[in-house]
């Protein structure tokens, strides 16, 4: 499944512009602090669809894709 395209643009307002990535342990404080047009932005699931995650708002979160790509990359180093 994926993000409808009202989800997506739900999910940007929210963001503010702002990546919406926390997770990573950032030195500048617990959020991202890259800026993300609408276009540019990587609407990623928090929760794994396989693990019960859904493609409502709630499940999605507008992130860059320097954080998308490194939450992707722990993700599949730890499934291997």
């Amino acid at each position: 499944m994926a993000f409808s395209e009202a989800t997506k643009d739900a999910a940007f307002e929210r963001s503010g512009g702002r990546c919406e990535c926390a997770r990573l342990g950032h030195d500048h404080g617990s959020r991202c602090p890259r800026r993300i047009g609408r276009h540019s932005a990587r609407f990623h699931h928090h929760r794994r669809e396989i693990r019960g995650g859904s493609d409502g708002l709630a499940n999605c979160e507008a992130v860059c894709k320097y954080c998308h790509d490194l939450i992707h990359r722990r993700l599949d180093a730890r499934t291997l």
